[in-house]
């Protein structure tokens, strides 16, 4: 992957000015793709401005969506970044350089996600759950918020210092949309051998979504996995309907 594979989601920021910030702390790092979950009537263009600077142009061009999932669509991991851990605010954690080691060298054309929560709330578990993975920036216990702005500046800079040195492979990984149709088929046929019941079906898909999110699957490997779990359906009702003979 590239630097331009890289776009950054903030979800409701508060501040105009925050948002400038993170405009410029961006473009630091080359990184020009910003995404907001919200409204772009609801913040004061001139306090983005003052302190975008020359980065006025991402905010400019910047895009305004409904959820974090409508934003990261087309890409193939969406990270959100967090300082709480808890039951429901995904099973592991992993650092800012965990996660560029992981990434970085994928393949080009696979985009990335950063997401970034409110400046007062962080990702609510709502909105960690809309993300695959979860990224912990290891900071100070007596004071362990960090400005919005400056998780943006930390993420963008390990990203792109790893970048540096990636080298890519020969195929496209899939995008979360693409990946969606794959984690419906799973669910669908487990539900149809009676793996699980329907109010389980949820944390299923969780599951299979931050599973196969990870694996950074080919649009070959997608088809074939869903091709696995068909036949397996199909085969479990064969099985069924003869011992009913």
């Amino acid at each position: 992957m590239t630097i331009s594979d890289i776009c950054i989601i903030l979800t409701h920021p508060d501040e105009s000015r925050n948002i400038g910030s993170v405009c410029r702390a961006m473009a630091n790092m080359g990184i020009t793709d910003l995404r907001i979950v919200g409204k772009r009537k609801d913040y004061k263009d001139r306090q983005v401005r003052i302190l975008a600077i020359h980065a006025a142009y991402i905010w400019e061009n910047a895009q305004f969506f409904n959820s974090i999932t409508e934003a990261a669509s087309d890409c193939t991991i969406a990270a959100g970044t967090t300082r709480r851990r808890g039951k429901k605010r995904k099973e592991w954690l992993v650092t800012p350089e965990e996660f560029a080691s992981q990434t970085a060298h994928s393949p080009a054309g696979m985009k990335v996600a950063l997401v970034f929560g409110n400046e007062r709330t962080g990702l609510t578990d709502e909105e960690l759950a809309e993300c695959t993975i979860g990224i912990n920036i290891p900071s100070h216990p007596d004071f362990p918020s960090l400005n919005l702005s400056h998780a943006v500046q930390v993420m963008c800079y390990v990203m792109y210092r790893e970048l540096a040195t990636s080298a890519t492979q020969g195929y496209t990984p899939v995008t979360l949309e693409r990946l969606g149709k794959t984690v419906d088929v799973i669910a669908d046929d487990l539900q149809k051998i009676g793996f699980f019941k329907v109010t389980g079906r949820d944390e299923m898909e969780q599951f299979w979504q931050s599973v196969l999110s990870r694996a950074v699957l080919s649009e070959g490997e997608a088809a074939y996995m869903e091709k696995i779990f068909n036949k397996a359906a199909g085969l479990a009702s064969k099985t069924k309907g003869e011992d009913t003979e």
